[in-house]
């Protein structure tokens, strides 16, 4: 009588290890739930069975079963019948029938991990030699225990497929990303400029060569470096940009290059830009602001493909592409000794220009309407058009701060306007012009000095502000004040304007 008692429960031991074993590794849950439901109902000899995942809610989502179909409203009646949510501790028998499925005896347990009921596994009408049998106290111990070793395995399948989905949504960002910045969804414009500049993106990309972008403020050279990193075969690695004339000098070298601990008092290590970018693509915008000692620096990057920190004494190995930028003209810069020749020559493999928006205003009207439904979305407006007067506006502006200034200009049109039709007054108002805009050839150049003058006026001379404002940045603005204070009709207002320029950014600075 032991012996075959004592052969009965080594069975069921092994039962449980061979059940452990077949939920190693990662298991999607309704294989959990098919794996539980086939060893209870064969370790315990009954005739059918059921597994029933349950939402931290206490719904059932996900039920398998043996000789025992159950549709999941079925199965919301069984576990109310088991006590629903709170169902713990020992097994649960009932008798009779629940959910229109009539049986003699039911055993159900619940699949608990940390205090969370994850599920409920049950099986129904032990089967015997002579006929039925109850099930007994070891029986409903053996259902407890692989209801208990299911449950940690149903938690990480849940885990892994919460997982696998945000991969995937991740996945479907990137590739959203990089439409927007791939092909036409970044670069809009039909105009042979700027068909010219995206077929030589689409060349050049697959390689690995180095690219210089030259181009006005505003023309969009981040958005075709983009372009060329998503087009490579590095589009799965970094993208990483920075901006050479919006850093401090005496900043500058640590973020291109990274820091050492300890270089100064309460400096901690630091990766530079250029490790950040290992495997992917370094953009350096307004790379012809550069000091000598960077410029040095950079073309043993280029040369070596070393990094080393600022401090260290290490060197380490770096596999970037680098695309430079700048708006300055390198061959003056070269001529004055400013700037490296070895480095221009490396950097300038292959060379893209961008046109300002001036040279293809033909793509203006396809910009706009681009950019008024991008803000009126973001700025939670219905549908708005532009008129045909407000793109003829458009069209005849001069846009010194290029695409940069038609959108923010754009963004402000959606924001003060209250019809979902922008017509030309809109767009007036927002460029700040107390009369109706001229859009004579001939008298561009007065209406984007007169815009400009007034913008600066506005900000009280303060260049910076009104570089903001209009677009650009201060060296282009600067350019323009020279330029005009060379006209006869600008003479008497450009040197003032810029002299309050002068006193105002002085003042800030004792501030």
């Amino acid at each position: 009588m032991n012996a075959p008692r004592g052969t009965w429960r080594l069975a069921r031991l092994e039962s449980l290890l061979d059940f452990s074993l077949a939920l190693a590794g990662p298991r999607r849950e309704a294989e959990v739930l098919e794996e539980l439901v086939q060893r209870a109902v064969g370790a315990l000899d009954a005739a059918r069975g059921v597994a029933v995942a349950v939402s931290p809610a206490g719904e059932p989502v996900l039920a398998a079963n043996v000789a025992w179909p159950l549709a999941l409203p079925d199965a919301a009646q069984l576990l109310a019948a088991l006590g629903g949510p709170h169902l713990r501790g020992e097994p649960l028998r009932l008798r009779g029938g629940v959910a229109g499925l009539a049986f003699d005896e039911l055993l159900a347990a619940a699949c608990l991990w940390r205090d969370e009921l994850f599920g409920v596994v049950a099986v129904a009408d032990k089967e015997a030699r002579g006929g039925r049998a109850s099930f007994d106290e070891e029986d409903a111990t053996l259902l407890r225990s692989l209801a208990l070793l299911a449950a940690p395995a149903i938690a990480s399948a849940r885990e892994l497929e919460e997982a696998q989905r945000r991969r995937e949504l991740l996945e479907e960002e990137n590739r959203t990303l990089r439409a927007e910045v791939s092909g036409e969804g970044g670069l809009i414009g039909e105009s042979a400029a700027m068909r010219t500049v995206l077929e030589r993106v689409r060349r050049v990309a697959p390689t690995d060569v180095t690219v210089l972008l030259r181009g006005e403020s505003g023309t969009g050279k981040e958005r075709v470096a983009r372009l060329l990193h998503s087009l490579s075969a590095r589009a799965a690695g970094p993208f990483v940009a920075l901006n050479c004339a919006a850093v401090p000098e005496t900043l500058l070298e640590a973020e291109l290059f990274g820091i050492e601990r300890g270089v100064a008092t309460g400096v901690a290590a630091r990766v530079g830009k250029l490790e950040l970018a290992n495997g992917g693509t370094l953009f350096l915008d307004e790379v012809g602001d550069l000091s000598p000692a960077l410029q040095a620096k950079l073309l043993r990057v280029v040369q070596e493909r070393e990094v080393e920190r600022v401090g260290g004494r290490q060197t380490v190995r770096v596999d970037v592409r680098l695309v430079t930028a700048t708006n300055r003209d390198l061959e003056a810069m070269l001529a004055r000794g400013e700037f490296r020749s070895d480095l221009y020559y490396r950097l300038r493999v292959v060379e893209i220009t961008l046109p300002p928006l001036r040279q293809r205003r033909e793509d203006i009207p396809l910009l706009a309407h681009h950019f008024v439904q991008r803000h009126a979305r973001k700025l939670g407006k219905g549908p708005v058009a532009l008129t045909p007067s407000a793109l003829e506006v458009l069209r005849h502006h001069d846009f010194p701060g290029n695409v940069r200034e038609l959108e923010n200009l754009l963004e402000a049109v959606v924001a003060l306007s209250q019809d979902d039709r922008l017509t030309a007054e809109d767009v007036r108002l927002a460029l700040g012009a107390s009369g109706p805009v001229a859009v004579a050839g001939d008298r561009l150049e007065d209406v984007v000095r007169s815009h400009v003058l007034q913008t600066l006026a506005r900000c009280q001379g303060q260049r910076s502000r009104a570089a903001r404002e209009l677009g650009i940045d201060r060296t282009t603005l600067y350019r323009m004040l020279v330029r005009w204070s060379a006209t006869s009709d600008a003479h008497r207002n450009a040197p003032t304007l810029t002299a309050a320029g002068r006193r105002s950014d002085r003042s800030r600075r004792r501030r």
